[in-house]
């Protein structure tokens, strides 16, 4: 938790983590500034697109730290020849202009919100990913998010502005969606899944544990210029992570124990052999460099952070069923 307060710019903050992080600003008494694309309320300001001429000067008046949020997120389903020409006007070229015009305003310190795509889409079981190894991005996010990182990183070295870069794995909480969202819906209509035999291990992060670990970067003086890499601290498996997400919805889980080449076969005939990478193929955080430098561990347990989630979950399904 920050030892002293600033001025703090969120972009992204009517998003899943922006919210969050925001609410937790402002109960450590931060100065915050809320900017989003359009306007949502009296609490924020809106920007519109986020691209290289993207004015940001009036937002960042008086600002000490900017925690960029914002992005294009990557798609699943698009496979055009421009996505990522698409992902770095706004991951690249719209970073680079916001960090440029903080610097202009004074800022000290830019914290980037990148991804664990950065160093690349799986691992091998109990060889997990070191915040300084050799990225290896494969999709086009995930090479977005890489140059926009380089090139902040040159930034720093030039003009001495301190950036710090955090690579979040999936990040699940209450308000979740996609996928995660997803299993919960399946779990609480008692569809049988058939991922029984799934022994892969994967690092994911409570949006708590993110939101606490990016506070923490605010002020922490060993933070600066540097990259972490965040997670729960445990690793689950597919099986164990339905098993326990079950557990906190208070529903019987019906587990089928097929073999992993069947679901990867399966998948590929649905045209969607990225769900069999995820679901079956490990993918592990390595959070010592992160635990050492800021001696920071993670706030709320795997199995807290999943009954959070699952109960906000239930609550909104009982009020649409009303």
């Amino acid at each position: 938790m920050p030892n002293n307060t600033a001025s703090v710019l969120v972009t992204g903050a009517n998003g899943f983590i922006g919210k969050a992080l925001c609410a937790e600003l402002l109960r450590f008494g931060h100065s915050v500034r809320a900017a989003t694309r359009s306007t949502e309320n009296a609490q924020t300001i809106a920007i519109g697109e986020i691209n290289a001429e993207t004015d940001w000067m009036d937002v960042l008046s008086g600002i000490k730290v900017v925690i960029h949020l914002a992005a294009r997120v990557h798609i699943m389903n698009d496979n055009s020849d421009d996505r990522l020409d698409k992902l770095r006007k706004v991951n690249v070229d719209g970073t680079l202009n916001l960090a440029r015009q903080a610097i202009q305003a004074g800022v000290q310190r830019f914290i980037f919100i990148s991804s664990i795509k950065v160093n690349g889409e799986g691992t091998l079981l109990n060889q997990p990913y070191g915040a300084d190894d050799l990225p290896a991005p494969i999709d086009a996010y995930g090479v977005s998010k890489r140059e926009a990182e380089d090139a902040l990183r040159q930034l720093a070295e030039q003009t001495g502005i301190e950036v710090v870069i955090i690579r979040p794995p999936l990040v699940y909480g209450p308000g979740v969606k996609a996928n995660f969202h997803n299993m919960m819906r399946w779990l609480k209509k008692g569809v049988p899944l058939p991922f029984g035999a799934v022994h892969n291990k994967r690092s994911f992060v409570a949006l708590d544990n993110l939101v606490d670990l990016i506070v923490t970067c605010i002020s922490h003086p060993a933070a600066a210029n540097q990259t972490f890499l965040a997670a729960d601290g445990e690793d689950l498996s597919t099986t164990e992570l339905l098993q326990r997400l079950g557990k906190a919805l208070g529903q019987p889980v019906r587990l089928l124990p097929l073999p992993i080449w069947v679901l990867k076969a399966v998948a590929m005939l649905l045209g969607k052999p990225d769900m069999a990478q995820r679901l079956c193929m490990s993918l592990q955080v390595d959070m010592s460099k992160t635990a050492d430098l800021l001696a920071w561990k993670p706030p709320v347990s795997v199995d807290e952070a999943l009954q959070k989630t699952a109960t906000d979950f239930l609550q909104k399904c009982f009020r649409e069923s009303r």
